[in-house]
């Protein structure tokens, strides 16, 4: 995970429809960056629709919000149309933004060992510097927590 006081990494990925964006584009708002495991698991819905539910309150805040996942774009469309979620979503299945934020790492899960992505939420300022950095995140209440983190 990367430490707050840090450079963002630029990053260029597509959304659920297929729009490339980059973090230098959100030049001058803060950004709240999110990497998840996996589209459509319970952990990942519940995290996602919660930004969706708070995604005004963090606009009013000048906050926008992103999450990244190595699922596809096509996934992403999915999870987006049956969720009814309003936030963007980037797609990143070569894992570049996901090992330039170090959030690739090896997991364990019923006695088994692979590579996964670490559920973290970065918090970036309008110049492109990680504020904070989380990757104890609660899936349920990350939103919430990341609200009141802003104040």
């Amino acid at each position: 995970m990367l430490k707050a006081g840090t450079k963002a990494p630029d990053f260029l990925l597509p959304d659920q429809d297929g729009v490339m964006h980059s973090l230098e584009e959100y030049r001058g708002k803060k950004v709240l960056l999110y990497f998840y495991p996996k589209d459509n698991t319970t952990g990942c819905t519940r995290q996602a629709c919660g930004y969706t539910e708070r995604k005004p309150q963090f606009e009013e805040k000048g906050v926008q919000i992103i999450g990244i996942s190595k699922d596809s774009v096509a996934s992403h469309k999915r999870f987006q149309e049956k969720q009814g979620l309003s936030i963007t979503i980037l797609s990143d299945p070569e894992l570049a933004a996901i090992q330039a934020y170090d959030v690739w790492h090896e997991k364990k899960m019923a006695g088994r060992t692979y590579m996964g992505v670490v559920r973290t939420t970065y918090l970036i300022d309008e110049n492109g510097v990680i504020l904070q950095a989380n990757d104890k995140v609660k899936a349920a209440s990350d939103a919430e927590t990341m609200l009141e983190a802003l104040g």
